[in-house]
């Protein structure tokens, strides 16, 4: 039920990861090789490091910067409105806190990598969200502001479904 992202430019062959799990390192290493892809960024949309406290030590042996919203030990901190490029791509930050305190979302062109922020339900580690009211806001001056068409991405699938709409999403 935890989901990761790999996004690549596949004319520069750069990439980047989007909440990688230290158990999945070993395919997601083979999927770089394979496709001959040089790893730019790991970003974490949120993170549960008090329940798995050797996560941070996995991921930082990708040997690249890993983002997140509470830059902890190997982790930098990244902020709303960074521009973060790889190849000739690049990927906006959005600060969307609620289900974590340091939550982020990351867009890149008509999609939002968004985390636990709209599966909140179907994430093992959190229930329920930390902060409801911050839920609320982000949901509604981040998400609900995008256009309609814009491909939501969860963290962790909610009934089999990793994908959703703006549009759906409203209506929900």
């Amino acid at each position: 039920g935890e989901l990761s992202y790999l996004l690549a430019d596949l004319d520069t062959r750069e990439a980047v990861l989007i909440d990688p799990r230290g158990r999945d390192l070993p395919v997601l290493q083979a999927m770089l090789s394979e496709r001959e892809l040089r790893l730019r960024w790991v970003l974490r949309t949120h993170h549960h490091d008090v329940l798995n406290p050797g996560e941070p030590g996995r991921l930082a042996q990708l040997g690249v910067p890993v983002l997140q919203g509470e830059g902890r030990g190997s982790a930098s901190p990244v902020a709303e409105g960074e521009v973060l490029p790889f190849g000739d791509e690049v990927l906006r930050v959005l600060a969307t806190p609620g289900h974590t305190a340091g939550c982020l979302s990351f867009a890149w062109r008509d999609r939002l990598f968004c985390g636990g922020l709209l599966a909140v339900d179907a994430c093992p580690h959190q229930p329920i969200p930390a902060e409801p009211e911050a839920l609320w806001d982000s949901v509604v001056r981040h998400v609900f502001t995008l256009p309609e068409e814009t491909l939501l991405f969860a963290g962790h699938e909610r009934r089999a479904r990793a994908v959703s709409t703006v549009l759906e999403q409203r209506r929900w």
